[in-house]
């Protein structure tokens, strides 16, 4: 069953969301919160395995939370999905920095919204809409980048290939298949590489791509 956590300041938002996510029978939400400060004491208590979190909100915005919550050590398995209106947002883009797993907008379908979880909650990014592309294109270049990331220097040439499909959108399977692999290998480099550049997510890995100039946001257009 995934547990999941609602975070944002209109209960009606909160109703319907709840409405959607618990007609599904391995998805419970299981806490509430109306602010970014209610939103880590109800991350303890209930131990979600996603979280939906707005982005602006009164008393504690959602990035800050974020921030605050997947930088917690007693909440190292909990995912944060951002929620938010807009979707070119420089705020989320600061979540997907800090290691938020995806985000979505409030008016997506039902469809995706289930969709998003389950990607999420199964250790996932939720980087497959061309808005999130766009998003990373759009703000990935105003960061200052004096040269490529030490850390890239860890990973070694077949590690540097397999990062900027990644980054370019490849699923595990898609990796694969294009540098003829299996699967469980692909997923394997996936993983060795984000603990050797010292991320905690897919999304992370392909922010860190663009900004150390390791790909370019042209690439992102869809």
């Amino acid at each position: 069953m995934i547990r999941v956590l609602l975070v944002d300041d209109q209960r009606l938002v909160r109703a319907g969301f709840k409405s959607i996510l618990d007609g599904e029978a391995d998805i419970t939400v299981v806490a509430e919160a109306a602010d970014g400060r209610e939103s880590l004491e109800a991350a303890h208590e209930h131990q979600p395995d996603v979280v939906l979190m707005d982005i602006r909100m009164p008393v504690m915005d959602g990035l800050t939370a974020t921030r605050h919550l997947l930088g917690d050590p007693a909440l190292t398995g909990v995912k944060v999905v951002i929620l938010t209106t807009f979707d070119l947002d420089e705020d989320v883009y600061g979540a997907l920095r800090a290691g938020a797993s995806g985000f979505l907008v409030k008016d997506t379908e039902p469809e995706e919204l289930i969709h998003g979880v389950r990607v999420v909650a199964r250790g996932d990014a939720l980087l497959a809409p061309s808005i999130t592309r766009r998003l990373i294109s759009e703000f990935a270049g105003r960061v200052a980048r004096p040269g490529p990331s030490p850390v890239l220097n860890r990973l070694t040439e077949r590690e540097r290939e397999v990062m900027s499909l990644v980054a370019a959108g490849l699923s595990n399977d898609e990796i694969a298949k294009e540098l003829v692999l299996s699967p469980a290998t692909a997923k394997t480099h996936v993983s060795r590489i984000m603990t050797k550049v010292g991320v905690r997510d897919r999304a992370q890995l392909v922010v860190l791509a663009y900004e150390s100039g390791m790909v370019t946001p042209r690439w992102l257009t869809p």
